[in-house]
């Protein structure tokens, strides 16, 4: 196998191995058997466990999610809402999260890591998807991002991540209506 090959069979057993037995009983040697790699392929590239999953989990929750640009702040929530909710049901994530989340409440280091790179990139969806709205007189001047976008990923986390609820029937479509009248209410405006 080539260096390439080995890190991403690497990165996909520890990606498989949270998701079945999470971070707590992820073990060097489970990850290097799924990987079919020595244990010295893992420690060449990280020291330790710790290490390992906060580089990868840096990585992939750093990927950017498509930002939507329709043309209209209505069906980019639409979208957007899609996506997120896909995404937080996908079976590998739909393990991953609620588990990294309960380590992070016992772990600083994953909860330092994992505040920044999702802060990061919720900022950067905030930004864009509100500025486009208020360009095009969609949204109110001032309309804050960040409270846009945890009223946006909020109740999505909470439902899927937390409470395990499912999305059914209209459920996306009446938080998209609740969310849009909201903020063209101007009830998130900055101060």
């Amino acid at each position: 196998m080539l260096r390439n090959d080995i890190t991403v069979a690497i990165r996909n057993a520890v990606m498989s191995e949270l998701a079945e037995v999470g971070y707590g009983r992820l073990s060097i040697e489970a990850v290097a058997r799924r990987a079919g790699v020595g244990k010295t392929a893992i420690y060449r590239r990280w020291s330790n466990k710790l290490e390992m999953v906060l580089e990868i989990i840096t990585d992939v929750a750093g990927r950017k999610v498509p930002v939507p640009d329709t043309g209209s702040f209505a069906d980019d929530l639409d979208l957007l809402m899609m996506i997120v909710s896909r995404a937080l049901q996908h079976r590998v994530a739909s393990q991953i999260i609620p588990d990294l989340m309960a380590e992070a409440a016992r772990n600083p280091q994953i909860a330092e890591t994992l505040q920044r790179v999702l802060r990061l990139h919720q900022q950067s969806v905030g930004e864009k998807l509100v500025g486009q709205a208020i360009a095009r007189g969609e949204l109110p001047e001032g309309t804050d991002a960040d409270v846009a976008v945890d009223l946006i990923l909020g109740p999505l986390y909470w439902r899927l991540a937390v409470s395990r609820q499912p999305i059914d029937g209209d459920y996306l479509e009446k938080l998209a209506a609740a969310v849009l009248g909201s903020l063209r209410g101007g009830s998130a405006k900055s101060k």
